[in-house]
């Protein structure tokens, strides 16, 4: 079996809406998120996606 699409990391501003799976990081503020994720998202060659307020993921596709 092959993966070709994975989460490979999230990151919130509210840990209870992330529980297990791949890295989490928590952030203080909004703007600390953004920061995170968009340094994550070269970082780790995938792309962010905010599915809220206050949570991004990297995905691989």
């Amino acid at each position: 079996m092959n993966l070709e699409k994975y989460i490979l990391a999230a990151v919130t501003t509210n840990p209870n809406k992330v529980k297990g799976g791949p890295a989490i990081f928590t952030c203080d503020s909004k703007e600390e998120m953004e920061f995170v994720a968009a340094n994550l998202e070269a970082i780790l060659d995938g792309i962010a996606h905010g599915l809220g307020e206050d949570l991004y993921v990297i995905v691989k596709h």
